[in-house]
C-alpha cells in the first residue's frame, strides 16, 4: 500500500480525512470556549468575593 492509496482510501478518503479536519476543528473550538467560560467565572468568583469581603469591613 503506498501513501497516496493510504490517502484515497479506495474513493472515501477525501470524506474520511475531512470528518477527522472537521472534528479536530471542532474540539479544538470546544476547548477554547471552555478556557473562555473558566475565565469568566473566575473573575466573577473574584469580584463577588471581593465585594463581599468589602462589605464585611465596612459594617
Amino acid at each position: 500500500m503506498t501513501l497516496s492509496e493510504f490517502f484515497s482510501m479506495n474513493g472515501y478518503g477525501f470524506y474520511v480525512w475531512s470528518s477527522f479536519g472537521m472534528t479536530a476543528l471542532l474540539m479544538l473550538g470546544e476547548l477554547m470556549m471552555v478556557k473562555q467560560q473558566s475565565r469568566t467565572i473566575l473573575q466573577r468568583l473574584r469580584r463577588i468575593i471581593r465585594l463581599q469581603t468589602d462589605g464585611e469591613t465596612q459594617s
